[in-house]
């Protein structure tokens, strides 16, 4: 481990983390964090030694000048911490780095030693994946914890999952091993638009980590960014009819499952998160990768010879296959 600065002491804290790779889908979960670190001048604390984690033919160190003088960047974890101000101030620590090419345990052993020695109270893992989803309706965000007493507590769902995992699932496991509370937040990204970057999926990750830890999440330009997002893929996917109809496919499968949510709750949060924003004096909220199937999937678009990307022709699926989230 390096450390770059002291230790701060902080408020109520919260360690909210994501990494880059397979369980990024549209880079949604790393730019969640990125936006937290940009919107409230985080400050890194620490990172972990990249030659304990890393393969460097695999992620490879960048090169840069400064003032003159060639410096390297190596690819790491980083942590960084953030003050949320208002009537009940608290702290997140912000670990935002790439998906360890080794030693995992390890890596999630350092980065607990820095939840205990920080008084963290709960983990918040952000990931997001590949799924049969149309861009065109709201993003589908689930949030599961190993914990049966924190699932009821904060109406997430106890996990059930089985199949390949990635360090997402694998830091949350160890978090319920230390004791640690621990949740993991997925977005499910359109497998037919998995190219980065993807505003909406950010959006909507950081809307329901506004929810869970009870904090206005500033979001910027990120509403407007969800808007132009989805009106240029609906564009592309207007210049093919197949790929259209697959959309429509998938939007009738989405309303049909939905139906019954359409109730008390779901209505409640929105407006519970309209009415937080106003007296805030804010706006209302407006490579392979982790499926839902826990297999990997690579990027579906694909540059057609006048330079555009733009969806493919998907096959019509034959089943309807449910949204699941990996953990």
């Amino acid at each position: 481990m390096i450390e770059l600065e002291g230790v701060p002491e902080l408020i109520d804290p919260v360690m909210v983390a994501a990494f880059e790779g397979w369980n990024d889908a549209g880079d949604a979960a790393s730019t969640a964090v990125a936006h937290l670190d940009r919107e409230w001048k985080g400050e890194v604390f620490a990172a972990l030694d990249a030659e304990d984690y890393y393969d460097f033919q695999v992620n490879r160190p960048t090169v840069f000048m400064e003032a003159g003088v060639r410096k390297i960047t190596w690819p790491t974890t980083r942590l960084s911490v953030v003050r949320v101000g208002g009537d009940k101030p608290r702290d997140l620590v912000l670990v935002r780095g790439i998906e360890p090419s080794m030693r995992w345990r390890s890596f999630c052993n350092e980065l607990l030693g820095f939840a205990h020695e920080l008084g963290v109270e709960l983990v918040v893992v952000l990931g997001a994946l590949l799924g049969d989803t149309p861009h065109t309706r709201p993003v589908p965000i689930s949030g599961t914890t190993s914990d049966p007493d924190l699932a009821r507590r904060m109406d997430l769902e106890e996990t059930k999952y089985e199949g390949p995992t990635g360090i997402v699932g694998v830091l949350q496991e160890a978090c319920t091993h230390a004791g640690v509370p621990a949740v993991s937040l997925w977005a499910a990204v359109p497998h037919y638009v998995s190219q980065p970057p993807n505003p909406k999926a950010t959006l909507a990750l950081l809307n329901r980590l506004e929810d869970l830890i009870d904090v206005r999440i500033p979001l910027g330009e990120l509403p407007e960014d969800a808007r132009a997002w989805q009106v240029g893929v609906d564009q592309l996917a207007a210049e093919d009819s197949e790929v259209a109809e697959y959309v429509q496919s998938l939007e009738e499968a989405r309303d049909t499952a939905e139906l019954p949510e359409a109730s008390g709750e779901a209505i409640a949060r929105e407006f519970e998160r309209y009415l937080r924003r106003r007296d805030g004096g804010g706006p209302p909220a407006a490579g392979g990768h982790a499926t839902a199937d826990g297999s990997d999937s690579t990027s579906y678009l694909r540059d057609n010879p006048s330079g555009r990307t733009r969806p493919p022709k998907p096959p019509k699926p034959g089943t309807d296959d449910e949204d699941s989230s990996e953990d």
